[in-house]
């Protein structure tokens, strides 16, 4: 007998049935995936709380991001493991709308974050002399809560209502393993014409924080062909060498995502696709900023070895 509800895809089509083996290994995987993303990202989180020399703009900003990122993965693969674990595709209609939301809302502050870092980092080369003047805490705390969180939740909150109103069919399967606004609108028995055109006002906004980040870093190359030393075009691209690099994953993901399930109708590459944007790039983000940073290196060092005292002395 069919229930009546929403479905989502397998993870890989075919694999939670037929092969039970490679089930068991994609569910290690992704639980292990998982597990590194979040340590990562609150090892980032607490490196920035307790090290001072790290409470500046770069750093808050950077922290900022890592709770997003580990949210942002919350919101997919635990369900995702679940359904693996259980073979069950299968959905609520409230938790499909509550795993949209969220989605929605930590893409967007996602995107809202690192076209601020972006500025950040355009203040810091381009006007170094008034870095610590510009970027003071006001400005800091304002970029991220009326800069990011407040455009993001009432983007979220609108989209999410609106999805509220629409009539669905008894069952629903969405071409994905996990519920995404994109793709749940089209699937909607009413009239869907309000939802697109809200849709595509948001898709503009989130264009325009794509837009400020190319502008400040055309900005900051040209303040870098500027500089006469070699030593010093180094130093100052290094600056910023990390975030760009998350900038290129971020959003080489996430078009190669839409831009597969828009002109291609195989699920194995939509499936690959949507992996590399909800599930690995939040995963490589912690290392990307780690790996080459002194500071944080030097920061989760101390805050181990303080651990380590503490527990020696007591």
């Amino acid at each position: 007998m069919r229930k009546s509800g929403f479905y989502t895809k397998s993870l890989f089509p075919g694999v939670q049935s037929e092969d039970p083996e490679l089930k068991s290994i994609i569910f290690v995987t992704f639980l292990f995936m998982y597990l590194i993303t979040v340590l990562g990202n609150l090892l980032i989180i607490l490196a920035v709380i307790s090290d001072t020399h790290l409470h500046v703009p770069m750093y808050f900003f950077l922290s900022n991001l890592s709770f997003v990122d580990l949210c942002f993965t919350s919101t997919t693969i635990p369900k995702m493991l679940v359904n693996i674990q259980t073979h069950s595709k299968a959905i609520t209609y409230a938790g499909c709308i509550t795993q949209m939301h969220f989605y929605l809302l930590f893409g967007c502050l996602e995107v809202s974050l690192l076209s601020v870092m972006a500025y950040d980092r355009f203040v810091a080369i381009c006007h170094p002399l008034h870095y610590m003047v510009i970027m003071n805490p006001r400005l800091c705390g304002q970029l991220v809560l009326v800069g990011s969180w407040f455009p993001s939740t009432v983007n979220s909150l609108i989209q999410t209502f609106m999805t509220l109103q629409l009539l669905f069919c008894t069952d629903v399967e969405i071409p994905n393993f996990y519920c995404e606004l994109k793709q749940i609108i089209p699937l909607a028995c009413s009239d869907t014409f309000l939802n697109n055109v809200v849709m595509y006002f948001a898709s503009v906004l989130l264009g325009s924080c794509l837009g400020g980040i190319l502008y400040s870093y055309s900005k900051i190359f040209s303040s870098i062909r500027g500089i006469s030393s070699a030593q010093g075009k180094l130093k100052a691209f290094s600056t910023c060498a990390s975030h760009l690099s998350v900038v290129s994953l971020f959003f080489c993901t996430s078009l190669t995502m839409y831009f597969s399930s828009a002109t291609t109708h195989s699920s194995q590459s939509s499936s690959v696709a949507s992996v590399m944007y909800a599930v690995v790039t939040p995963m490589l983000n912690p290392f990307i900023y780690s790996l080459r940073n002194k500071d944080i290196k030097t920061a989760l060092q101390a805050f181990f070895m303080k651990g380590t005292i503490q527990r020696h002395l007591s």
